[in-house]
């Protein structure tokens, strides 16, 4: 797919992703655990960051639960209650009190003790708008991920950067910015890609 503008690839690959059926989102969302178990930093991860989908991202929904029947503790982005642009992560689980956010987006409700540090964590999952063959990732657009996981892009932080996308999210080469984050690895329903070994 050769689009110049970004805003017309997200526009293109957000469309690809809305236009599967829920019977596709259900497959893929099975898949993805199987893709998951495959991977020994998921194995050996005792924290474990993902996300609620939206806007027909690939749904984690069974990787969570998986995570919790396996004993692991789960995280979701939460918008910065005082770092505006950056995100922090929530320990989330299934009684978790839950506020919606200024997108619409449900997050668990911030605590003092349930914030969990970015080095503490083993894995982050990131949804994508669409990825390419160097690992590089676009996302909605607000850079929330960017800033936040700029000390691991620094090898400041040994936490495993995993994107997590529907086949149809892949395309040759995406325009780069400077800021832009990429992964060490992308995930879809279909194969499990390896950018960068941690």
């Amino acid at each position: 797919m050769s689009v110049s503008s970004p805003n017309s690839l997200r526009q293109h690959y957000r469309a690809c992703r809305n236009a599967l059926s829920l019977q596709e989102q259900r497959q893929a969302a099975n898949c993805l655990v199987e893709q998951c178990m495959e991977l020994a930093a998921f194995q050996q991860a005792t924290r474990v960051a993902l996300y609620l989908a939206n806007d027909g991202e690939l749904n984690p929904c069974e990787l969570i639960n998986h995570c919790w029947q396996q004993g692991k503790a789960v995280y979701l982005p939460v918008l910065h209650p005082f770092t505006p642009g950056n995100l922090v992560f929530v320990h989330y689980h299934p009684s978790s009190p839950m506020v919606a956010n200024k997108y619409g987006i449900a997050e668990p409700r911030v605590s003092s003790t349930s914030i969990c540090p970015l080095p503490w964590l083993d894995i982050v999952f990131t949804p994508l708008v669409a990825f390419d063959k160097s690992g590089n990732r676009m996302g909605m657009g607000g850079g929330y991920y960017d800033r936040t996981l700029r000390p691991v892009e620094r090898d400041e932080l040994k936490v495993d950067v995993i994107g997590l996308a529907h086949n149809c999210q892949q395309c040759d080469n995406l325009p780069v910015q400077p800021w832009d984050i990429p992964m060490h690895k992308i995930i879809t329903p279909g194969k499990i890609f390896h950018f960068q070994s941690r």
